[in-house]
């Protein structure tokens, strides 16, 4: 039990942390800002930036902004009216790792971005429903492809979740499509990141030169959503909310 209440104590702040990168995001901003801001938030925290060196990862945080999947490097590019923009916050604090994103609307944004925004947060929360101790892994990958596919976009198949707590990266696995082999079962005590990523056209990525940013090949946008979970007995507990987005959560717009 001091082992999860740790873990619960990580994921509150990362998702602190996120929520206040969030609230510093405008037209003009540069993610080279949102960086720093994230990483005095972290620090503020008692914590560290997991990202930060990790494995050469040279800032305190992943912004991916428009046709970037994941892992975008901040810069000193303003960010304009109309980007969509994802943060991906992790903390390691008190010897734990909590992990959470969300992708965010940037001044005013089109109405396809916005429903790829809302309909990848749906699915993350249609992963989330389906954890339940016994079944098996591949039922959260099962949930979010359906619903994906639904409105015809893509689900990235490159990247998937993972488990966490003393390490930034654990087993197991978490697919966002559906896999029939991954037969793992869910079992209670289990932590792990649900995180879909879904694109306005062909799933496929093509890696920068800066061997980390993942983009879109084909140029269109992309969103992703990510929260850590805890099996419980009955279903799933998220470790990652953060009271402000939930309420209002201003990188949704409803359509």
């Amino acid at each position: 039990m001091v082992r999860i209440e740790k873990i619960r104590r990580a994921c509150q702040a990362a998702a602190e942390v996120l929520a206040e990168g969030g609230r510093a995001l405008r037209p003009g901003i540069t993610t080279d800002a949102i960086d720093a801001i994230v990483h005095e938030a972290c620090l503020a925290r008692g914590g560290y930036p997991s990202t930060l060196n990790y494995h050469g990862y040279p800032k305190s945080l992943c912004t991916s902004v428009n046709e970037v999947i994941l892992h975008g490097i901040p810069d000193s590019r303003p960010l304009q009216d109309g980007d969509i923009v994802n943060l991906d916050v992790t903390i390691y604090l008190d010897g734990m790792h909590g992990d959470c994103s969300a992708t965010f609307a940037v001044g005013e944004v089109d109405a396809v971005s916005h429903q790829l925004m809302r309909v990848t947060r749906e699915c993350m929360e249609l992963g989330i429903s389906a954890v339940k101790p016994g079944r098996p892994i591949s039922e959260i990958g099962k949930a979010i492809e359906r619903r994906a596919a639904a409105h015809g976009y893509g689900v990235v198949r490159a990247f998937c979740g993972h488990g966490i707590g003393e390490d930034f990266h654990m087993e197991p696995q978490v697919l966002h499509y559906y896999e029939p082999r991954a037969r793992e079962r869910m079992e209670e005590g289990m932590v792990f990141t649900i995180e879909p990523m879904l694109t306005m056209g062909q799933p496929d990525h093509v890696l920068w030169p800066d061997g980390w940013t993942a983009s879109t090949a084909d140029g269109q946008r992309a969103a992703q959503y990510e929260h850590t979970i805890l099996v419980t007995r009955d279903g799933a507990e998220i470790l990652t909310l953060a009271p402000e987005l939930v309420a209002k959560p201003r990188e949704v717009a409803h359509t």
